[in-house]
């Protein structure tokens, strides 16, 4: 037993102390048995307006990530999962290894992060063409262009949102989303993907993917999947599209 409310497994999630919508998502999903630890990266200036701006986010990412994570693992979680996705696909395949190795040897634990379970889940859904959308500035979406084209995928468009502060992320309604999926789906896209975990996207996904009849994988519900998969729980969850439905 890992812990009285978690028995199966507990996550440490390591979130922007910004960010309102990842744990929201994860007990959401009610997985009997987990339970999530999250630790908050502070972010004092959460203006994101342009891409000067987007890289200034990032620096406060990276000056508070070791503390978020030295405060998670008080809880002694059984794997490490990042709430925050922009950062995990700079670099590119190699830059999201990169940093995986840095966390895991850091922690000693396994690492989930939000590029490489895009990716995995992508394999996992047996898709190829997709278009992507963030709610980020042209800097970042280049990124999340280089990762997925890195690993193989035919990337057909980016949108980004364009967000001005970290906190309007979760702020931006369905149908905005609704008509930035329409504009993004074509015969020839295999997938949409929508990155950035304050995003607030997994329901409205699971009825766009009835709609469109295709896969439309939100990040947080792709970062769950790849914690579980990879401990060894294999429950089939209703509620939040079908790769935790059906695989």
């Amino acid at each position: 037993m890992t812990n009285a409310v978690g028995p199966r497994a507990v996550f440490g999630v390591v979130v922007p102390s910004t960010n309102t919508v990842v744990e929201h998502d994860y007990w959401s999903a009610r997985v009997p048995g987990v339970a999530y630890r999250a630790g908050s990266m502070y972010i004092p200036d959460p203006v994101m307006s342009d891409d000067a701006g987007f890289e200034a986010l990032l620096r406060q990412i990276r000056a508070a990530i070791d503390t978020a994570v030295r405060d998670v693992l008080t809880a002694e979680p059984d794997r490490l999962v990042m709430g925050m996705s922009a950062e995990t696909f700079w670099g590119g395949v190699d830059g999201n290894a990169a940093f995986e190795r840095r966390l895991h040897d850091r922690t000693g634990l396994p690492v989930t992060t939000g590029a490489a379970s895009c990716r995995a889940a992508l394999r996992e859904l047996g898709c190829r063409r997709i278009a992507v959308f963030s709610p980020y500035q042209p800097i970042a979406d280049r990124e999340v262009g280089r990762f997925f084209t890195e690993a193989g995928f035919d990337v057909a468009a980016i949108t980004g949102l364009r967000c001005p502060t970290a906190m309007d992320i979760a702020r931006v309604p369905d149908d905005r989303l609704r008509a930035v999926v329409a504009g993004l789906d074509a015969p020839d896209v295999d997938a949409v993907v929508q990155v950035g975990t304050n995003l607030s996207f997994v329901a409205l996904a699971e009825r766009l993917e009835d709609e469109l009849g295709k896969p439309v994988v939100a990040i947080n519900t792709a970062t769950l999947w790849h914690a579980l998969r990879s401990h060894g729980i294999t429950d089939r969850l209703p509620g939040a599209g079908r790769l935790l439905r059906d695989h």
